[in-house]
């Protein structure tokens, strides 16, 4: 008899939590307006700004760490927008749209 039958047999009305399958929402994103993808030289060096994100601030902080990840490069977040070292416009835009977001590329 292994455990689950004896608590079975201790909580008789009891549901199991196994029997219903779970969804998988973690990549759920709140956006109203397309992300906005721009591209600037700071101190003579590229990088790639990405902002207009309105959901949780959370959410696009782990954005930006797999967004980081994927690109092996360095970059951060600060005041509601990532910050990603080198011109990877292209790159960005095609991994947030098949993860469903609206992008628009502005400036070049």
């Amino acid at each position: 008899m292994d455990l689950q039958d004896q608590l079975k047999k201790l909580f008789p009305e009891h549901i199991s939590e196994e029997a219903e399958p779970q969804e998988e929402t973690s990549d759920t994103w709140l956006q109203d307006d397309p992300i906005i993808c721009k591209y600037e030289k700071r101190k003579g060096k590229p990088i790639t700004i990405l902002e207009g994100y309105n959901g949780a601030q959370e959410d696009f902080k782990l954005l930006a760490k797999e967004l980081k990840t994927k690109l092996s490069v360095g970059g951060s977040f600060k005041d509601d927008k990532i910050i990603i070292q080198g011109d990877y416009r292209d790159k960005i835009m095609q991994l947030l749209k098949e993860k469903g977001f609206a992008v628009k590329r502005v400036g070049g």
